[in-house]
């Protein structure tokens, strides 16, 4: 099950030649690659000579995608939208999944695919795209800079319709390491306490059972299949207990919430806290608007688990776009 692709692109097209000039390098592949054979490169080790080496300076494009419906169905009733006429915010990073994982399995990108967490993702979304409509994706990474915690890079995905860009993605991620001096800046939700909301603002409230084939669900319509959301046996080879949910599976279920409340140009900011394990019971809350209270956001959201001392495991926050 696939987005359907039209019939244009070539792979290599553009690349060599802007390379030379000191420009990214663009690819532009005649379809999406298949993620189950990117997490047997992810696998393989990656020879000692990359460590230490900037992130390549190239972008895969993949041109003339529409949604297909089913895939779109199924993504919509495993995250809980209600409307699939429309594109849900977040469901274009599913399609530019496999151009990310792409460049991050090459043999000349420093850091190991395994391992890697997922801390923040922010999305812009310019306008509502309709369920049928045929975008062109491009996927890069940059920014690679020190962290606290070891080093973070983002990985940036845009979606146009040929005329302009009508989506955005980038997100943040983490290797562990060494820390490094200084603040790391990149996507995600404004770091400490969570504001709560202009005063009298409306509450949203809801509790969930996230259930042990959650993960299992999500993989099976994204192709997000890392180990560690997949089976407990499976996750504690890479140290967790049990098998975790996909950071933007939640994200997505938290706006999934909100989908009615959210404007047609928004930006969705999440920063995530803490995995939330499977399976779990968990607790959603929303405040807003805030617009009025100066800070341009309309709603601030988070994800808890369930009970008064439950651990943080997203924050977030949406704003409207111009």
């Amino acid at each position: 099950m696939e987005d359907v692709k039209g019939p244009e692109g070539t792979e290599g097209a553009g690349g060599a030649g802007s390379a030379g000039r000191g420009e990214p390098e663009t690819l532009e592949l005649p379809s999406a690659p298949g993620t189950a054979g990117l997490y047997v490169r992810a696998m393989l080790p990656k020879s000692g000579g990359t460590r230490g080496r900037p992130l390549p300076a190239r972008r895969l494009v993949l041109r003339d995608v529409a949604a297909d419906p089913e895939r779109l169905r199924r993504y919509a009733e495993v995250c809980g939208f209600a409307d699939a006429a429309r594109l849900p915010v977040t469901y274009p990073h599913i399609v530019a999944f496999p151009l990310a994982m792409s460049l991050m399995t090459r043999r000349d990108f420093p850091l190991p695919l395994l391992g890697l967490v997922h801390i923040a993702n922010r999305i812009d979304r310019h306008r509502p795209v309709e369920a049928g409509e045929r975008l062109t994706y491009r996927v890069w990474a940059g920014d690679l800079r020190p962290h606290p915690k070891g080093t973070a890079f983002d990985v940036t995905a845009e979606a146009d319709d040929g005329t302009r860009t009508v989506w955005r993605s980038v997100s943040t991620y983490l290797r562990r390491g060494r820390a490094a001096a200084g603040p790391a800046q990149g996507a995600g939700a404004r770091s400490g306490k969570a504001a709560s909301g202009a005063p009298g603002g409306p509450v949203l409230e809801e509790r969930w059972e996230v259930p042990g084939s959650a993960g299992r669900a999500y993989a099976a319509v994204s192709g997000d299949r890392n180990p560690i959301h997949l089976h407990p046996l499976t996750a504690r080879l890479f140290g967790f207990p049990r098998a975790i949910a996909h950071g933007m599976w939640t994200k997505a279920r938290c706006l999934a919430a909100l989908e009615r409340h959210l404007p047609g140009a928004c930006r969705v900011d999440v920063s995530f806290r803490t995995p939330v394990p499977l399976p779990s019971a968990v607790r959603f809350r929303a405040t807003g608007p805030a617009a009025s209270a100066g800070t341009g956001v309309l709603w601030d959201f988070g994800l808890r688990g369930d009970g008064g001392t439950g651990r943080e495991h997203l924050r977030g926050e949406v704003s409207a776009l111009d």
